[in-house]
């Protein structure tokens, strides 16, 4: 068994020492609304998976600056590219960025269930309000990834590349009467 803590340990050291525990709760949260989310849990490569790897990279680097004030950039750097990738996978907004949320209350059961750390749990404000600004910045990004997708689909569909990247195959579009042959 530990010993005691002393009365002036923070946040950040509580976050430390249950650093794994959080991410894994908090990966295994986000890859919960795919269809096939023991995938993306047991398979560690991310070569393999780039979902579950992108997921778990960015919760791992966000989770230590939710315990400090960083500045928004900060946010961006790390949730930008699983924002993205996110954004094009047909998930409602609320799906899609619900786990950046989500840490506030993982970050609670995990404190609660420590004896020495739960009093903690009562100093979150400074750690709620860092998850709102996060949560608040993949919005941004979000909004900007879906922007910039439809842009993208309007574009194609003003060249007519639509016809390739929508009609299945390239040589429907030759056929007089629309049918694939």
């Amino acid at each position: 068994m530990a010993e005691p803590l002393e009365k002036n340990e923070d946040l950040a050291e509580a976050f430390r020492c249950h650093h794994e525990k959080i991410v894994e709760r908090w990966v295994k949260y986000a890859l919960s609304n795919y269809q096939s989310p023991d995938f993306f849990l047991r398979q560690p490569d991310p070569f393999a998976n780039p979902v579950g790897g992108a997921v778990r990279q960015a919760f791992d680097r966000l989770l230590p600056l939710l315990a400090k004030k960083p500045e928004r950039q900060k946010f961006t750097e790390i949730l930008e590219h699983l924002v993205r990738i996110r954004a094009v996978q047909g998930l409602k907004p609320s799906q899609a960025l619900a786990p950046v949320n989500a840490v506030k209350h993982i970050v609670r059961e995990v404190l609660a269930a420590d004896k020495e750390r739960a009093a903690l749990v009562a100093d979150l404000y400074d750690f709620d309000f860092a998850v709102d600004i996060a949560m608040l910045t993949a919005v941004d990004l979000y909004m900007e990834a879906r922007e910039r997708l439809y842009a993208t689909r309007l574009a194609e569909f003003k060249s007519g590349r639509h016809t390739l990247t929508d009609g299945g195959c390239p040589s429907k579009a030759l056929d007089p009467m629309g049918e694939e042959g």
